[in-house]
Parts: structure tokens; C-alpha cells; sequence
């Protein structure tokens, strides 16, 4: 039995092992109802981060109201940032509220990010910089405190585990199984000449 063989005959139901001559390491893809699984769960994700970038951006009067709209002179970092509650780094994120800087990395980020998990394309750099995203939102609102420096209880429901974590674990999930090429135009990015040169932007 071949090598190739064998790492297929250890893939997990559901997934394809294929393999990688450039570097001799297997990759695992998703295949079946795995996948159309994993195409959901990437496009749910997806628009959460882009509803997010809307919303902030136009103000549709859901977690933001029009006037509080980027595009009407709003913060989209002061609201959330400059109410912290507990935290070791409360001081600096409270500093970062508002400034210009911050609001445009944070909605470059959400579209970014947004925009790509839809489409499948660029997973495995949307999962970085998702997850970079999430630790910074997990760090500033310290789940870990359970009361805020005003004495008040934090009502942290989990005291490691937050929704911050859990897209981070997804995308990375999502990217580690190639779920872009499932419902998503990962296929046809991973044959431009760009990724053939550069691979870590699959």
C-alpha cells in the first residue's frame, strides 16, 4: 500500500485526504454533507462580521442607530470601547475609543473578513485576523471579571469561554478544512497565479 494510500485509509468519514507534493503534508477536505455543513457555518459567520460593517456603517437602527452611523460622523469603537467594565487592559482599549486609527482598521477588518468567508476565498488569512479581532474583543471585556470596577456584576456568562472564541475556532475550522471550496469560489482562488505564488493567502 502506498504512503498516499494509507493516509487516505486514516482520513476521518466525511473528509479527503490530498496530497501536498510541495511540502509532503496531507491536507484534510471536507467532502459530502461535512461540507455543505462547513459552507453554512462559513457563510453564517461571514455575515455576521459583514452585517456588522453595515450596520456600523449606515446605521440600519438595529445595534446602531442612524445618527450614531459611520458615515454620519459616528464612532464605530467609541460605544463599545469607551464602556468597559473590568480588565487589565480596560485603560488602553478606553485610550483607542474614537480615534480614527482604530475605526478604520476595525471596519477594514470586519469587511474584510466578512467579504472573504462569504466568498471562500482567503481563508486561512481571514481566520488570523479574525482571530486577532476576537482575542482584543475578549481581552477587552475580560470575561474573566465577575464585577466591573463600579462593583456592579459584569454578568459574564462563562468565565474563559465567550461567542469571541467560538468564531475564532470556527474560521480557523473552516479554514484548516478548505471549506471555501464548498458554496464558495475557494476552487477557483486557489488556481489564480497570485495564490500560486503566494499560498498563505489561500
Amino acid at each position: 500500500m502506498s504512503t498516499e494510500q494509507k493516509q487516505g485509509s486514516a482520513a476521518a468519514p466525511g473528509h479527503q485526504v490530498t496530497p501536498q507534493h510541495e511540502n509532503r503534508i496531507p491536507r484534510i477536505e471536507s467532502r459530502g454533507r461535512s461540507a455543505v455543513a462547513l459552507a453554512v457555518t462559513r457563510i453564517a459567520v461571514g455575515f455576521v462580521f459583514l452585517w456588522a460593517f453595515l450596520d456600523k456603517t449606515f446605521g440600519f437602527g438595529y445595534a446602531t442607530p442612524s445618527e450614531r452611523a459611520w458615515i454620519n460622523g459616528g464612532s464605530p469603537t467609541e460605544g463599545f470601547l469607551s464602556n468597559l467594565q473590568a480588565g487589565p487592559l480596560r485603560g488602553m482599549f478606553q485610550a483607542w475609543a474614537g480615534e480614527p486609527w482604530a475605526d478604520w482598521l476595525f471596519m477594514l477588518g470586519l469587511a474584510g473578513i466578512g467579504i472573504a468567508v462569504i466568498l471562500g476565498i482567503g481563508l486561512r488569512i481571514s481566520a488570523v485576523a479574525a482571530s486577532l479581532m476576537m482575542l482584543m474583543m475578549w481581552a477587552a471585556e475580560w470575561p474573566l471579571a465577575r464585577f466591573g470596577y463600579s462593583g456592579e456584576p459584569t454578568m459574564s456568562t462563562n468565565p474563559f469561554m465567550d461567542y469571541h472564541l467560538i468564531y475564532a475556532l470556527v474560521l480557523i475550522v473552516c479554514a484548516a478544512a478548505y471549506a471555501g471550496h464548498t458554496w464558495g469560489l475557494g476552487r477557483f482562488w486557489e488556481k489564480t497565479a497570485l495564490v500560486g505564488r503566494n499560498r498563505w493567502l489561500l
